[in-house]
């Protein structure tokens, strides 16, 4: 797959300039609500029941990210597949292996944990995607590594994918800046509500 084009100067140094803040911003609304990756899991099974064999990508939570295990565990119940995504080499796809409530997971690049070499890799239906901040019109600011985006391209050239950033409700910012090779997400999920993206 082609890597995206370098950003203009002033597109990264925006970026750079908010993920300073949004991180700042996700570490207070994460230490002040300790059950919102059990509302968000409510939040999402009022608007969405996929079914099962449906193959759903999440992640672990490192830092202050929002906890996504309660909603993991809740699609487990309901027969979809989990995945969580694992970084291979820099500006590529993202490769996706099984997790269940009894995987046991190893410590990989950037302190991430995931399942071991030897889980099944999947190819998801619908992706959870982190992020530290977003806006109305569904772009997120990610850690600058391209990875979603990038993956995201390749999931949409070959199939049909449902992309939802999950975030903390206090995460949205007026604009993200992004450049033309930033992916769009199809949907935005908070403890607090959903935003579904126009097509």
């Amino acid at each position: 797959m082609t890597s995206p084009k370098p950003e203009a100067a002033g597109i990264v140094a925006e970026k750079a300039a908010l993920r300073a803040t949004a991180g700042e911003r996700r570490d207070v609304l994460s230490a002040s609500a300790p059950r919102a990756g059990h509302d968000l899991a409510d939040r999402f099974f009022e608007v969405w029941a996929p079914p099962a064999g449906t193959v759903v990508s999440a992640f672990w939570p490192i830092r202050s990210e929002l906890d996504l295990r309660p909603l993991m565990t809740r699609l487990c119940e309901r027969g979809c597949g989990i995945a969580l995504p694992v970084v291979t080499a820099r500006r590529t796809a993202l490769t996706f292996r099984q997790w269940t409530p009894s995987t046991r997971l190893v410590e990989a690049r950037f302190g991430v944990s995931v399942p071991p070499e030897d889980a099944p890799v999947l190819e998801p239906d619908w992706l959870l995607v982190p992020l530290l901040a977003f806006d109305a019109s569904g772009y997120r600011l990610g850690y600058g590594g391209g990875f979603y985006d990038i993956t995201l391209a390749g999931l949409r050239a070959r199939k049909s994918v449902f992309a939802i950033g999950t975030a903390f409700d206090g995460q949205e910012v007026a604009r993200v800046p992004r450049s033309s090779d930033d992916a769009r997400l199809d949907a935005i999920l908070t403890e607090k509500r959903v935003l579904i993206m126009e097509p």
